[in-house]
Formats: structure tokens, sequence, C-alpha cells
């Protein structure tokens, strides 16, 4: 019992990073467009999408920030008619850039701080698939020095170091629910409580990357980007695990079963996966920007999980999990139109594709194939000054998938997964 316990303990730790994906909300005027922006000229936004462009800013200083509200919803589907829904907090991602014309028009310089991966899941603490997982909620920081430099009339480059760190927490149950009806104090009352769960939560340690582009306008109408942002390995040195007992009988009578994953510690690592981002915009008129983006994303780095436990006792059950992600294609197309001198109006679309094998399909990662269609504007209530506006809306496409339980459990938890999300996003700009 001492070994399944711990070998449960050292998966729960893993799976805790396997919703990775990434929270394209760097912008709110860029979210109405469908995230296009390795071929535009965003002034300090262009930190994120291409730092190449952060040279064109149009004043000496360019600050830019905002958040979205992220309301998502999973469905799952089991055998027998059964089915559950996720009741998910909302999420928040949020950005900042501050950009600066450094020198004459030929340096620009900046800072800007953003959170480009993260989820919150609630699946709730007695659903069938509590052993997979109960609730998880992840967030990561970003904050990067931009320069960007003018090497010639229309062509430019840019660079800015990438320092990351972030922090999450994973509940998930340790025993099957009906577990404690064979004990003759308890009974059918409780063949449907999970009587014990893990939660599991860390903070990262600082980790450095680096995102570097060029841009360059061959003419008037048309601007091609190029950029790639660096993988950034992640690790977590002291996570912490601790019991959560239905109710204090329970714990009375099974706490000597599950004590080992008491006040447990962890070290683990993982990628956040590089991204190469292609683009090219095309101005039709002075009042219409079209544009295309191509983001090729690195998952495939995130092949395997390595877990250590830290008490000596533990060393032994550290485990080596295979997750074999596959990298994949974002593909984004957007316009905006300049309706008046204080109004624009955007429009945009992306299709994104999953990393997340069938075979290795976890409920807390329900990763799909998604489509994401999005409308905003800007307003200039007063010179210099922009308020942003943006919504999008998310549909995963239905998808079956399995979770293979590891030894000593057996058998699979199987079943078909759908997802939605709504993301207003709000956002201000200042120019001077």
């Amino acid at each position: 019992m001492r070994k399944l316990f711990t070998i449960l303990g050292v998966f729960l730790s893993a799976t805790v990073f396997a919703e990775g994906y990434q929270v394209n909300l760097q912008s709110t005027r860029q979210a109405g467009m469908g995230h296009v922006g390795t071929a535009m000229k965003l002034g300090a936004e262009s930190m994120h999408f291409n730092p190449a462009g952060l040279i064109y800013m149009d004043d000496k200083v360019d600050l830019s920030f905002g958040a979205s509200a992220v309301a998502t919803d999973v469905t799952y589907r089991g055998e027998g008619g059964y089915h559950a829904n996720t009741d998910n907090s909302i999420s928040t991602p949020m950005y900042f850039y501050a950009g600066f014309n450094v020198w004459k028009d030929m340096i620009a310089a900046g800072l800007s701080v953003t959170t480009p991966y993260g989820s919150s899941l609630s699946w709730g603490n007695n659903w069938k698939g509590a052993a997979a997982v109960q609730n998880i909620a992840l967030k990561s920081f970003v904050f990067q020095p931009t320069i960007s430099l003018e090497l010639v009339e229309g062509l430019s480059i840019g660079a800015g170091l990438m320092v990351a760190t972030g922090n999450f927490s994973l509940s998930k149950a340790v025993l099957p629910a009906g577990y404690m009806v064979q004990y003759p104090t308890f009974g059918e009352d409780y063949k449907d409580v999970v009587p014990v769960s893990v939660h599991l939560k860390g903070s990262s340690n600082v980790r450095v990357g680096y995102n570097v582009g060029v841009m360059w306008q061959p003419c008037k109408k048309i601007i091609l980007g190029a950029s790639y942002r660096s993988k950034i390995r992640m690790t977590v040195d002291n996570g912490e695990a601790a019991l959560e007992y239905a109710n204090s009988k329970i714990q009375s009578t099974i706490s000597e079963i599950v004590s080992l994953l008491d006040n447990g510690t962890f070290a683990a690592s993982l990628p956040l996966p590089s991204n190469w981002n292609f683009g090219v915009s095309y101005m039709p008129t002075d009042r219409w920007v079209v544009a295309f983006d191509l983001q090729y994303v690195g998952w495939k780095a995130y092949d395997r999980l390595v877990v250590d436990f830290k008490e000596n006792m533990l060393n032994d059950n550290d485990q080596d999990l295979k997750k074999d992600y596959k990298n994949t294609f974002v593909y984004r197309l957007g316009a905006q139109w300049q309706a008046s001198k204080a109004l624009q109006v955007r429009l945009g679309a992306y299709f994104d594709e999953t990393p997340v094998r069938c075979d290795y399909y976890n409920p807390e990662t329900p990763g799909a194939n998604k489509l994401g269609v999005s409308a905003g504007l800007s307003y200039e209530p007063v010179s210099n000054m922009t308020l942003d506006l943006a919504f999008t809306f998310i549909k995963g496409f239905k998808r079956e998938g399995s979770y293979e339980y590891l030894p000593p459990m057996t058998g699979s938890f199987s079943g078909e997964y759908e997802s939605t999300a709504y993301v207003p996003s709000l956002g201000v700009s200042v120019r001077f």
C-alpha cells in the first residue's frame, strides 16, 4: 500500500504542468484581429509580437496595458450517459508595455510584462474523473526588456530577454469514490464520495529566454516580419503536497494508509515551448490593413516529465513520465478598418492545433483543435489616449481520448470532451 500511494503521489505532481498551452491574449487591439501582429507596427506592443517593430513608435513614449476575462466551459461525456461540466473561475491574463524612443528614431527600448501561459479548470471533488484531476490553476509571468534598431530605411531588427516565473495549484483524488463503503461504519451514503484528495502547489524558479525579430517593408503597402521566442525550461525545487479529507471521520479511519503523501515535497521541470512566427500585412488603402500570421509552436520539447521526491525514503520511486506532445501550427488572419480619425474597427479569426495526443489525454489537459473568432475596436476620446475593446469566442472541437492509470492501478479513463471559451478584453494606451 505504501508503494501504491508513493507512485500515485509522483504522478499527481507530474500532471500539474500538462495544461501548458499558450494564452494568446497579450494585446486587446490584436485580440480583435485574431492576435496577428508579426508584420505590423504596433508601437510598444511589438515587444511581444515582433521586437523589430518597436522602433516604429509614433511618439517618444508609448504605454499600453490591459487584461482579459477568460470564461471557459469543458464538457465530458462517458459511458452510460454520464456527463460532467467544469465550474471554472475566471482567468485574468494581463499585459503591460512601456516603449521609449531612445535616439533619433533609430534606437528604441522598452519593457513588457505578460502572462503567456496559464489555465483554470474545476471539475469538482466527486466527479468520476477525480483520480485524474479535480481542480487546477496555472499562471506564468514573463518580463521582457527589449531593444530595437532600424538598420536602413524600412528594415529593422529587435531583441529582448524573457525572464519567466510562475505558480500553480492542483487537487486530485488519492482514493476513488466509494472506497469507504467497504468499512462497516460508513455504507452506501459514501458510494459517490471521494474520501481523500491531495493538494499540490508550487512556484517556479526564475528562468531566462530570448525573443528576436526582423521586419522589412519593401514597399508602401506591404510589410514582412519574422520573430522567434525561445524555449524556457521552468523548474520547481520545493513543490508542496498536503492531504485533504472529506471529513474528520474518514481521516481517523484511513490517515495511516495515505499519510506518506502528507507534507511531502518534490522537484520537477518542464519546457515552455519555442515559437516561430512569420507574418505579412497588406494595406490596400490608407484606411485598411489585412494581416496573416503563421505560428509554429515547438511543443515536441515536452516529450516527458521527470519528477523527483526530495525525501530520502521516496527517492527509489522517482519517475520519468512520457508526455509525447507534438509540434503544432496556429493560423491567424485579421483585418483593421480606420472608420474615422478617432475610431478603428477590427475582425479576426484563427485555427489552433492541439499538441496533445489521444493516447495521453487527461481531463486536466482537455486539448482539442480550436477555432477562434474575434472583433474589436479602438476609440481615441482625447489626443494620444486610446481605449481598446475586444471580444473573442473560442470553440474546441469534440474529441475522444483516454488516460491510462499508472500501475498498480488498472484500466483507463476514457470519454469525449468539448470546450468553449468567451473572452472580453479591455486595454488602454497612452502616447506622449
